[in-house]
């Protein structure tokens, strides 16, 4: 007789992804926030949006990149979903905006609920420090696409601002000083570089360094853009230094950065004293200390600072916005 074909028989277990999807209904509950309506019989994620006069909402989507093949490599799942929520949150924070949802997709070779579940620890802890709720996502499992134990993470997040307060770089003029906040490390961009310069040995002596999650930005930026005059902001992530930083001037104005002007974080002195890696290169690829910088006039940098520190963070003046040469960043 031949065998009846089956979906599970050909790598799709539905059961184990409903059991996966049980064991974290807990944590996806502790996100939740006023916004979050039930769901019990709507086959999308219902958030009402809070009173606002005049409401913007301001969406990202992003991913962990090659990150999660070290984490993979190491066996250690339980940051990389905290980098996926710090990767989108940060995005919307730089307009001024206040995260209000986040929806996950994970893609795998098969549902392993370990994982998995370590994952969304990850995720659900993200979405707690950012101030938003968890109100949706999919797990796609798909062998054959992607080997057994093999995952990719993607998020969304959605936030909010009001018109009028929305920060896009327009008020940036030369003199302006740009104050940089500490990145907790590599953050999530560069790791096919990361991969190139450690060995695999090497990864796992340096694994707490090398998978440290990225710094949420939420708790400190927040405060400060409901009581100063904010003229621009930035994540610092793919790019880096030459493209992320400089992506909220106006096109007559260019960022002259101070080098040395706040501490190198140990896994970047690591880095430098591996590999022969061009200065450039370095500034393009990786954050090197430096996870968000905020631009304000010169008169409010004190009162600035102060605010940043009162959040749990240090900041560090690294630099002002000059007129525009024939670069939009220079490296002093």
């Amino acid at each position: 007789m031949t065998k009846k074909l089956t979906y599970k028989g050909s790598g799709v277990d539905i059961a184990k992804a409903d059991a996966f999807i049980g064991a974290i209904k807990g944590l996806v509950k502790s996100t939740r926030n006023a916004g979050v309506m039930d769901r019990t019989r709507a086959f999308g994620s219902l958030y009402a949006l809070p009173q606002s006069k005049n409401p913007v909402l301001v969406s990202s989507t992003d991913g962990v990149g090659t990150k999660l093949l070290i984490a993979n490599h190491l066996a250690k799942h339980d940051t990389v979903g905290f980098d996926l929520v710090a990767m989108n949150v940060n995005d919307v924070l730089c307009v001024g905006a206040r995260p209000l949802f986040f929806l996950d997709y994970v893609a795998c070779g098969r549902v392993n609920k370990k994982i998995l579940v370590d994952v969304m620890k990850g995720i659900a802890e993200g979405c707690r420090q950012a101030g938003c709720a968890l109100i949706g996502g999919e797990t796609a499992e798909m062998p054959g696409m992607y080997k057994n134990e093999d995952y990719d993470l993607a998020g969304f997040t959605v936030g909010i601002v009001e018109k009028n307060k929305i920060i896009d770089g327009r008020k940036i003029k030369p003199g302006d000083v740009v104050i940089g906040l500490p990145s907790s490390g590599i953050h999530s961009n560069g790791y096919s570089l990361v991969r190139k310069v450690f060995s695999s040995a090497q990864q796992k002596k340096h694994a707490r360094l090398i998978l440290e999650p990225t710094r949420i930005y939420v708790k400190n930026i927040l405060p400060l853009v409901a009581k100063f005059d904010i003229h621009g902001m930035a994540h610092n992530t793919g790019g880096a230094f030459y493209e992320k930083l400089t992506k909220c001037l106006p096109d007559a104005c260019a960022l002259e950065i101070q080098k040395g002007s706040w501490p190198l974080p140990e896994i970047f002195k690591l880095i430098v004293a591996k590999a022969n890696i061009e200065e450039r290169e370095l500034y393009r690829t990786f954050n090197m200390g430096i996870g968000f910088i905020v631009i304000v006039a010169p008169a409010d940098v004190p009162k600035v600072r102060q605010a940043i520190l009162k959040t749990g963070i240090r900041s560090y003046v690294i630099g002002k916005v000059i007129k525009r040469g024939r670069e939009k960043l220079e490296l002093c």
